[in-house]
């Protein structure tokens, strides 16, 4: 039922009609209708007598920009990078510490990185694979549902979040669950149709048609460096034409998809040809003729664009690509609105339960999903093939393990079906770098005894079915060649290798200088699908990420600073940064590392 009223007079009749204690089921991602929860967030804040508890995942929230290069490169573009999309009050009282007490959020899958530190988010983390979020969600029995709709004809769509959301309507239609259903329309969002996406008027008991349509949070393209082109271009020699396809987001999910379209182009043979990092059995080349499928719980802009190429020509009931939820960049956004409606009906919104299981119409969905490859990326990897994807050795939780198990099951189940797995080999903190590859992990996301494919730019270490000790010879094959014998001597003290193993010649050159070797005459794109920063911005950006690498470490920053006096860093970049006249002691020294970062680039 349209209402126009205030959010916060709709907010005062979800008080009333809950009796003040509210179990607020609340989506993930860009799900969220903003301004109906900042309203039912100030009001339960405002009457001690109620209560508040929200079961979601992914706040989405700007980057933290506390830092004075993060505030100096970030703030005065936030606007055109991340769009005005507006803070989540719960979000801003829980970092602060401010929560009242009558107010409770638990996720159980954060926004990568933010919440590390913040004791109240950690302990209320709930750790669940994406398709048992419903099962934690429906044994609450929430009794509030909060969405934000696209408005479809006379009725809505669920659009960018199927998810749940799709399962718990089906749930309330069928008399298990019985919870308010409230929305707030955007016509920024894309209106996805089909029966799973599609909620009729009268489903909505309150909905908040005159809102502000606010912007969507917009995930700013990050530069695909030759790590992930790497990555992506040893990934792309696995995927058959025929198959069936999932990635995630990112620098990598985007370099998977270049090189998928570089295939179908006739541009990726040359550069395999020159490949180094080769001894694996995966020898993909070709176009896509019969065309792949997709079935992701989340769509990213790279399958978008292989739709748009016309690789994901392989349909299932008429789609060609089925998921559950989106959040991207804006380019991404006005795309898929500015579809045809005939295209667009061929990328259908379905439910997790769908996309991330085979439970529920088995056979069909076996016969749908040939030679899959699902394509999900990993923090670190142990040599005997475990993964750690949401989580530090401190035990503090930097995102979740969301679907990325689901279809790990997925890839064991399914005929010709593999998990490939993908990391950099490295990773530079504090002016140290440090292999991702790594003898063991105290908390381990995927156990060994899952192991299947894992990628870094140095290779496919293939693990299905292997013994322990060869297992671990082909991760030391794709590890960076700074940190293999250390981690061959640990596991030649474990006893899990022979202690007369030696490594193949091939794969003593793991080395940046051997893939700059590989891919610099190339040429790869910084950003295959564009991006939303500037000139000036695109150069600063692998500046900036030298000077990440150092902070931390005043000795390394000072090499840099000291390396800043003679440096020719162009008079646009450091008015970029404010610092085209540095004032003070901290100003000039910072002025003089980025300067020394530029010559390090």
């Amino acid at each position: 039922m349209a209402d126009a009223r205030s959010a916060d007079a709709i907010a005062a009749e979800i008080i009333e009609r809950t009796g003040g204690t509210i179990r607020l089921a609340l989506p993930l991602g860009l799900g969220k209708p903003v301004t109906l929860v900042n309203a039912l967030t100030r009001a339960v804040a405002d009457r001690p007598d109620t209560h508040l508890s929200i079961l979601t995942a992914l706040t989405l929230e700007r980057p933290d920009m506390s830092s004075d290069v993060a505030r100096r490169f970030l703030k005065p573009a936030a606007d055109r990078l991340f769009g005005a999309y507006p803070l989540l009050d719960y979000a801003g009282m829980l970092r602060s510490g401010d929560l009242p007490p009558n107010i409770e959020v638990s996720e159980f899958f954060m926004l990568a990185g933010r919440w590390i530190g913040v004791g109240a988010a950690q302990q209320a983390y709930i750790p669940s694979n994406y398709t048992h979020a419903y099962d934690v969600l429906t044994s609450w029995r929430p009794n509030v549902m909060l969405q934000l709709l696209a408005p479809l004809g006379d009725d809505y769509s669920l659009s960018c979040n199927t998810d749940i959301s799709a399962d718990l309507m089906r749930d309330r239609r069928e008399g298990r669950q019985d919870f308010l259903l409230v929305g707030e329309t955007n016509a920024n969002l894309p209106a996805m149709s089909g029966p799973a996406a599609t909620v009729q008027r009268d489903e909505v008991d309150i909905c908040f048609d005159t809102g502000p349509d606010f912007d969507l949070f917009s995930v700013v393209k990050r530069p695909v460096g030759m790590v992930e082109h790497a990555i992506g271009l040893h990934v792309a020699r696995t995927i058959p034409d025929g198959g069936t396809l999932q990635i995630g987001i990112g620098a990598i999910g985007d370099a998977v998809a270049h090189a998928l379209i570089l295939r179908q182009e006739g541009g990726f043979a040359a550069i395999k040809q020159a490949n180094p990092f080769t001894g694996d059995a995966f020898d993909e080349e070709g176009p896509f003729n019969t065309g792949l499928y997709a079935v992701t719980e989340m769509l990213v802009d790279g399958l978008l664009r292989l739709f748009e190429a016309d690789i994901f020509r392989r349909e299932v009931d008429g789609a060609a690509i089925h998921a559950g939820f989106f959040v991207d960049c804006k380019d991404f956004y006005q795309r898929l609105r500015a579809l045809p409606e005939d295209q667009r009906a061929k990328i259908r919104m379905m439910p997790v339960s769908f996309t991330n299981q085979l439970y529920g119409d088995e056979i069909a969905k076996r016969a749908a999903r040939p030679d899959a490859r699902f394509v999900n990326a990993t923090m670190k990897a142990t040599l005997l093939g475990g993964v750690v994807s949401d989580i530090t050795s401190s035990a503090q939780q930097v995102s979740g393990i969301g679907g990325q198990f689901n279809f790990i099951e997925q890839a064991f189940a399914l005929e010709g079906a593999r998990s490939v797995l993908t990391l950099p080999a490295t990773r530079t903190t504090k002016g140290r770098t440090e292999s991702n590859i790594v003898w063991a992990h105290p908390h381990e996301s995927v156990p060994r005894a899952y192991r299947d494919i894992i990628v870094t730019e140095y290779g496919i270490a293939d693990l299905r079915g292997q013994r322990d000790d060869v297992a671990i010879a082909r991760m030391l094959c794709v590890t960076d060649s700074r940190f293999q014998d250390e981690l061959l001597e640990k596991a030649r003290s474990a006893d899990k290798i022979a202690a007369d193993f030696q490594l193949p010649e091939r794969a003593r050159h793991n080395t940046p200088d051997a893939l700059e070797e590989w891919l610099g005459p190339f040429d790869l794109p910084a950003f295959p699908f564009g991006t939303d920063f500037d000139d000036v911005e695109r150069r600063l950006l692998p500046v900036l990420g030298r000077l990440s690498e150092v902070q931390g470490n005043t000795w390394e920053l000072l090499k840099l600073a000291l390396a800043g006096l003679t440096s020719d860093m162009p008079m646009d970049m450091r008015k970029r940064m404010a610092l085209e006249k540095p004032s003070g002691l901290r100003e000039r020294m910072l002025s003089l590392a980025l300067a020394g970062a530029y010559q390090q680039r």
